[in-house]
Order: structure tokens, then C-alpha cells, then sequence
């Protein structure tokens, strides 16, 4: 499975930006897409995910009531829609596909297929 995010950017604090992430490959009805952020010197955190058919999607306390992922069901392609964003947002986002059987949402070991990052920088 290939990957591709885009949307990053610059923007004020309480500002929104959207997120893609375009998968193309081999896929499977037992995947998810991840959105993780991370910043220099820190560990990639976890931010959301929702299930390859959408109907099931899980957030980070951080996040969580700001943060929406969702699909879009004409392509395989995800979002992350980011509103009211804050300076601690700062990160590089990147999406991964994970795969998942009985539990959601899936182990963050269980991650495989990783895109490039993008950057989001909240000014204050």
C-alpha cells in the first residue's frame, strides 16, 4: 500500500486545515488508517483513526471534540479535519495503514505502511 498526505501548512491559532491522505495498492476491508503527529525530540503520538470502510473511527484525548477523520467513498482517500487548532498542534502529520481483527481500534504495533509527513504549524 502506497500513501500520500498532503494539506499541511501555516496557520493561526484557532484556525482549521484539512489533511489527505490518498492510498493506492493492494487494501483490505481488516485496515485503518492512523494519523499520527510528531515534533523534534518527541515520541510520534497518536491522533486518530477510522476503519477502511469509515464506520468506525477512534481519537486521542488531545484531540478528541476537534479533530475529525473521515473517507471519502468514491477513492481511497482519507481526511483529518483539524478545527479550532492550537500552537501545541506544531507537528509533522503523517497516516499509516494498520490492520486490526476483533479489537478496535488497531495496536499501534500493527501499523505497516507509512506516507510521508506533513507539516502543520499553528502560530500563536
Amino acid at each position: 500500500v502506497q500513501l500520500q498526505a498532503s494539506g499541511g501548512g501555516l496557520v493561526q491559532a484557532g484556525d482549521s486545515l484539512r489533511l489527505s491522505c490518498a492510498a493506492s495498492g493492494r487494501t483490505s476491508s481488516r485496515y485503518a488508517i492512523g494519523w499520527f503527529r510528531q515534533t523534534p525530540g518527541k515520541e510520534r503520538e497518536f491522533v486518530a483513526a477510522i476503519s477502511w470502510s469509515g464506520g468506525s473511527t477512534y481519537y486521542a484525548d488531545s484531540v478528541k471534540g476537534r479533530f475529525t477523520v473521515s473517507r471519502d467513498n468514491a477513492k481511497d482517500t482519507f481526511y483529518l479535519q483539524m478545527n479550532s487548532l492550537k500552537p501545541e498542534d506544531t507537528a509533522v502529520y503523517s497516516c499509516a495503514v494498520g490492520s486490526y481483527g476483533s479489537n478496535w481500534p488497531p495496536s499501534l504495533y500493527n501499523y505497516d505502511y507509512w506516507g510521508q509527513g506533513t507539516q502543520v504549524t499553528v502560530s500563536s
